[in-house]
């Protein structure tokens, strides 16, 4: 259960965005996105979310449904945003060890500047994907990130740069992973270890061990 503390959220100003359907849809979302990285999927409120947004509930509701489809909605777009920064990046134009470098960092920086996805993710792996799993695009919104880092792969391959058989769902799980559990364990890694593990010297000493450890595996 979350245990921040709720403060009370503060209502923008909604002009007309009640009368325009993609800007209505907009603010939701991103008060909607707040309320739940804050208090999870069981301790987001409607109301909040409305108050937030500056909107009649109701409007949530003509929307999106419910908290659920809401939260499904939410989790889509938070999607979307990363795998649209990830293919501006044209991985598969660049030279492949500086492509990898680049999406080390990119995926480490990201996470860094959006907390509130990693908290998202926490409240969905709870929920044991539940609302991704309805989803009907979430595969679709995914697959170009596998075929992109694919592309980078054999272009290394062809280079007698990496090695054969990487696979490269697992490549991209792997370098999510040790970006994602440093970052979303901070608090006891910090705690048990007796270091601050948000220190700037910390977070640069940590990319570069993510990278080394990437480009080690890979380079022949």
């Amino acid at each position: 259960m979350p245990t921040t503390k709720r403060k009370a959220p503060t209502a923008r100003a909604a002009g007309d965005t009640s009368r325009n359907p993609a800007r209505t849809r907009q603010a939701i979302i991103e008060a909607a996105t707040l309320e739940f990285s804050e208090f999870g999927i069981g301790g987001a409120r409607i109301d909040a979310i409305a108050l937030r947004a500056g909107l009649n509930k109701r409007l949530l509701y003509y929307y999106f449904g419910n908290k659920d489809d809401l939260f499904q909605a939410v989790l889509e777009r938070g999607y979307e945003d990363i795998r649209s920064a990830e293919h501006a990046l044209h991985l598969d134009e660049i030279d492949p060890i500086e492509a990898i470098r680049k999406l080390v960092a990119f995926t480490w920086n990201y996470y860094i500047a959006h907390p509130e996805f990693i908290s998202l993710l926490n409240s969905e792996n709870l929920s044991r994907a539940a609302h991704l799993k309805k989803s009907a695009n979430i595969r679709e919104m995914n697959s170009p990130l596998v075929q992109m880092l694919d592309t980078v792969l054999e272009h290394g391959r062809s280079l007698r740069l990496f090695r054969s058989g990487v696979d490269p769902v697992q490549l991209y799980i792997s370098i999510a992973a040790l970006a994602y559990f440093y970052l979303s364990n901070q608090h006891t890694l910090s705690a048990i270890f007796g270091r601050d593990l948000r220190q700037p010297k910390a977070e640069t000493e940590r990319l570069s061990h993510i990278t080394e450890l990437v480009l080690g595996y890979l380079l022949l």
